[in-house]
């Protein structure tokens, strides 16, 4: 099992998650973020924390077409180790429909420098 990003995460890209991942498998897109199924331990911390409940496991209904964006998603985007800020527009974006279609960018983050 996996935990994935959905499409509620697109232009409000909160990074609580990211500040309790014990295994960095977040990954940063222009505006979603996205987990690395072969990464993720399925620990759960991180669900909790979003607060637009854009984490989900993989077992519920729906996910398998999220499990596939995160990892295609994950293999092109650099990898995030430290939560940021999120943009100052999140809220605006928290009850936007349909964000996948309209909105997604598939251009990367910027990620965490290595050191």
């Amino acid at each position: 099992m996996t935990y994935v990003v959905t499409e509620a995460c697109i232009k409000c890209k909160y990074m609580d998650c990211v500040e309790v991942c014990p295994v960095d498998c977040f990954y940063e897109g222009e505006n979603m973020l996205a987990i690395n199924p072969e990464q993720c331990i399925d620990c759960g911390v991180c669900e909790p924390e979003c607060p637009i409940d854009a984490i989900q496991p993989d077992t519920r209904e729906g996910s398998e077409k999220w499990v596939e964006h995160n990892r295609a998603y994950a293999a092109l985007w650099p990898n995030i180790r430290f939560g940021g800020i999120a943009p100052e527009d999140a809220d605006e974006w928290r009850t936007v429909s349909d964000k996948l279609t309209q909105y997604f960018s598939e251009k990367p983050g910027k990620g965490t420098p290595k050191p």
